[in-house]
């Protein structure tokens, strides 16, 4: 490495924005404060771990669960009342006790209550059981991750896979819009929602902004206790994020950047034997060329993904307004013009 120090940066909480019309905060049980959350047992923690067939709150019928990760499970569940279907997200009991766990899941419910777009996926409402359990309540959205379309279809068709990143440039820039940051950007935390005669046209949408930090400045930067932590997911990580410096909507420009590499390619634009090797690559601007992994690709999109890439976040596209703009001209050369009219 070259010697910066690797931390997570933090800024001062901005106070909590009105909510959006239908968007719904729980209020009706005062929260728990981090002293008073009791301990979590073995057996509730197993409880948690396997809700289905369960009912959350005396409101939610939990069903199936349909993902998992460190930081939280997810299931898709049914409202008593109202029959609507529904994504709820559960924080793990071992977490709850955990300042940082808690209000990260908080922050991701304050910061999602304001997004209004079909590209970014809100939050409908933050709630806490009796036991102190922590869990968001989202749209149940059908259809896959982008990881397991990537997965599935292999080689992406150039025109398909330019519709998807232009509509998540779309979403991204609505957050920007909001002075909200993602700093998680991968595969994994964007759905491909099947719209359109057959579900042939997906709507992409961006999730988990369990990681988003305010855009505020003039604000005092707080580090995790333990020094030396990023949080993300370092194959998609900025150069700035990886040092630990101030980020702004550049740093999701260079994670599109290294996800479109990868839709294309299935490959990353770095390489290394392991990920530290790839991190130091990237602290030093050396990404392969697009068309040096999959030759047939129009070299204006090779153009577009490295300057995404660009080393200096004043080198990059400045905005996803502007990345998407790019995006679409590749399309326009002619070359690919019958793929334009489905963007």
């Amino acid at each position: 490495m070259d010697g910066t120090p690797l931390v997570e940066v933090s800024f001062a909480a901005p106070p909590t924005p009105p909510a959006a019309p239908g968007i719904r905060i729980s209020a009706a049980r005062p929260r728990l404060s981090d002293a008073d959350r009791p301990e979590v047992a073995p057996a509730d923690a197993a409880r948690f771990r396997s809700l289905s067939g369960t009912v959350l709150d005396d409101r939610y019928e939990i069903g199936q669960k349909i993902g998992e990760g460190g930081m939280s499970w997810v299931y898709q569940a049914t409202e008593r009342g109202t029959g609507e279907s529904l994504a709820i997200k559960v924080l793990p009991p071992r977490l709850t006790r955990d300042r940082d766990s808690v209000e990260r899941l908080r922050r991701e419910a304050e910061i999602a209550t304001r997004f209004d777009h079909p590209n970014v996926c809100p939050i409908l409402r933050l709630g806490e059981t009796a036991d102190g359990v922590l869990y968001l309540v989202m749209p149940f959205l059908p259809g896959e991750t982008l990881g397991d379309y990537e997965g599935r279809v292999r080689e992406i068709d150039v025109g398909e896979g330019i519709r998807i990143l232009v509509q998540v440039c779309h979403g991204l820039q609505h957050a920007h819009d909001l002075g909200v940051i993602h700093r998680d950007l991968k595969p994994e935390n964007v759905m491909l929602v099947p719209e359109g005669v057959d579900g042939e046209l997906p709507r992409a949408v961006v999730m988990d902004f369990g990681l988003a930090k305010e855009r505020r400045t003039g604000a005092q930067v707080a580090q995790l206790t333990q020094t030396g932590i990023v949080l993300g997911t370092p194959e998609f990580m900025s150069p700035e994020q990886i040092r630990g410096r101030a980020l702004d909507g550049r740093s999701d420009v260079y994670a599109l950047g290294v996800l479109a590499f990868e839709l294309f390619t299935g490959e990353l634009p770095f390489t290394g034997k392991n990920a530290q090797e790839m991190m130091v690559a990237r602290l030093r601007g050396l990404p392969r060329s697009l068309r040096s992994v999959r030759p047939g690709l129009p070299s204006r999109l090779e153009t577009v993904i490295g300057r995404a890439l660009a080393l200096a976040a004043d080198d990059r596209y400045q905005s996803m307004t502007e990345l998407a703009a790019a995006f679409e001209g590749v399309l326009q050369t002619g070359v690919l013009s019958r793929f334009f009219r489905r963007v």
